[in-house]
């Protein structure tokens, strides 16, 4: 990919990360990305050269033992080991949410005990907003926490926890009355606890049960789990922030950087599908010649490469807004969106070019084919970035009559 997906402005350090992660993509991802795909086993060589990389704190500051790198930095690398395997990209990016909202939201003490062993690895993160009945409805949270004495009760079935088995450190959104009187507005009355567990299944810590892996179309490798909460008790130092009523508005920060996560996800994927395409292309003959020489399949390659730069384009610039202490809810949003709607039309574009042999999963392609879908719904379906975009969009042009 000499042209496309290019990022001006980079610096010296930037461009650095990025080759050293595009190699390893290259030499340790790829080669091995599909097997284990297809055999659902979480990759857990792949996830240790990471480590080694240092890219668990690639966004935590230095004085935490992490890279002190920005939004932009974290995306690139993002697209670019989502070009090799989206599932890996699944691994760190709630480990990023979590770190992310830990060094906005949390107390200084949280900051001290949690940032630099996740800088280091030895914490995963993962983040639990979903539940069984929730969809998009983040107000219809039923999950609740009750005060006992100097703890908190935890009780409630979350879902859609990716990592939910891997992890040791899981940040989840639940309903707190204490201190909020009846009629207060339901955002208002969430909270952010942290919960230390065991990595691994079944009853991970006493009141905690992570029941086991959920079966997926795609996204494999990745463990995606439900979260069962039955009277887990957690000391009141557990709250994200110290304070409690400030859960949506601190999970909402952390989706903002998730969504820019995802449209890399997006501009990663879409890549790698251009690149079998057009490699395809020119190898499958038909009436003679190369089916690239074929208008028809020209066509469908410029429209390929068109999406993935515009794509591009637009999560560079989200995540530059964020990196610039600006709101960008609606830059996340337009890249999210674009992004994983893009992906979805390019692997297709590249499926449809490899005919038959595309169905076959003896090539890469099946593998993009029932991953990208994923990336529709991950973080906030399009409807809803539809939604987000829209507001802000009256917000910013609100008619003057």
């Amino acid at each position: 990919m000499a042209r496309l997906a290019q990022t001006a402005g980079l610096t010296d350090v930037q461009q650095e990360i990025l080759s050293t992660v595009r190699d390893f993509v290259d030499k340790e991802i790829l080669p091995v990305a599909t097997e284990l795909e297809h055999r659902d086993e979480y990759p857990q060589a792949i996830v240790d050269g990471l480590k080694e990389l240092g890219l668990f704190g690639l966004m935590i500051p230095e004085e935490y033992g992490g890279l002190g790198e920005s939004l932009l930095t974290y995306a690139l690398c993002v697209e670019e080991i989502a070009r090799g395997w989206m599932s890996v990209s699944g691994i760190i990016n709630t480990h990023f949410i979590v770190a992310y909202m830990l060094k906005q939201h949390g107390t200084q003490a949280q900051k001290d005990e949690y940032l630099p062993r996740m800088a280091a690895g030895d914490v995963r993160g993962a983040f639990s907003m979903s539940e069984p009945g929730l969809g998009s409805d983040v107000s219809a949270i039923a999950s609740k926490a009750v005060k006992d004495g100097e703890e908190y009760v935890l009780d409630g079935q979350k879902m859609w926890l990716t990592n939910g088995g891997t992890s040791s450190l899981v940040a989840v959104l639940v309903r707190s009355d204490e201190g909020h009187p009846e009629g207060t507005a339901p955002h208002k009355s969430m909270t952010t606890f942290l919960i230390e567990k065991e990595p691994g299944f079944g009853e991970v810590r006493p009141g905690l049960t992570i029941p086991g892996k959920i079966e997926k179309m795609g996204y494999k490798g990745v463990d995606t789990t439900e979260l069962i909460m039955d009277g887990l008790r957690l000391p009141a130092d557990r709250v994200l922030g110290g304070v409690t009523g400030r859960g949506f508005y601190q999970m909402m920060d952390g989706v903002e950087v998730g969504r820019v996560n995802v449209a890399a996800r997006g501009c990663g994927v879409a890549q790698r599908a251009f690149e079998l395409g057009v490699q395809y292309a020119q190898q499958r003959h038909t009436f003679g010649k190369p089916i690239a020489q074929h208008q028809a399949i020209q066509f469908k390659l410029a429209e390929m490469a068109t999406k993935v730069e515009a794509a591009h384009a637009m999560m560079v610039n989200a995540a530059r807004k964020k990196d610039s202490g600006e709101r960008n809810d609606l830059e996340a949003g337009m890249a999210k969106y674009l992004a994983s709607e893009y992906c979805k039309e390019v692997v297709e574009d590249a499926f449809r070019i490899h005919g038959g042999y595309g169905f076959s999963k003896e090539y890469e392609i099946e593998r993009l084919y029932r991953e990208a879908p994923m990336l529709l719904i991950g973080e906030g379906t399009a409807e809803i970035q539809k939604m987000i975009i829209g507001r802000r969009l009256l917000e910013e042009y609100r008619f003057q009559g």
